[in-house]
């Protein structure tokens, strides 16, 4: 036996060493679920904060919506940026003139967000009831609608940037 050979004896399995995806995931495991909500909570709140220091409307800012950029078209979120910054203002009616849509699911994307939060503070005894599908293809309809609606010459109101009430 070579002296810097182990003992047979004395032989032990050596446990592979984890990839470094197989760590990050043991990582975030390991991390309070209450972190998720709260993460995304503070980086919205992060963007938010931005828009309404950092102007959207003013070129060169922000880049332009690789949607718009490729097609000419708009796209369900186009006019998300300004009318978040416009709403961080308190200009609810602008905000609702660069994109209706997503005024009109604020509130459901802030109880959505609420019941995420609440859950992951005091978990449920019972497994929560899943969305019904109905919603979601209703909602997915509503997306869907925005989108093509908002592209006709009929429906500019629904663009980004169109007064829906052009006295005011």
């Amino acid at each position: 036996m070579h002296p810097s050979e182990p003992p047979e004896n004395s032989r032990t399995e050596a446990r592979p060493t984890p990839s470094w995806t197989q760590r990050v995931e043991l990582r975030l495991r390991a991390l309070p679920p209450v972190v998720w909500p709260v993460g995304l909570g503070v980086l919205g709140l992060a963007g938010a904060t931005l828009l309404h220091f950092v102007d959207p409307n003013e070129p060169g800012n922000y880049p332009t919506c690789p949607w718009l950029l490729l097609t000419g078209t708009f796209c369900p979120g186009c006019g998300s940026m300004r009318a978040i910054a416009l709403t961080t203002h308190g200009d609810i009616l602008g905000a609702i003139s660069m994109n209706p849509l997503l005024v009109l699911l604020i509130p459901y994307i802030a109880w959505t967000y609420t019941v995420w939060l609440v859950r992951t503070i005091r978990p449920p005894r019972k497994p929560p009831k899943l969305t019904p599908g109905w919603f979601l293809w209703l909602l997915l309809i509503a997306i869907t609608s925005h989108w093509i609606l908002r592209n006709l010459p009929w429906f500019s109101f629904l663009a980004p940037g169109t007064p829906l009430f052009p006295g005011w």
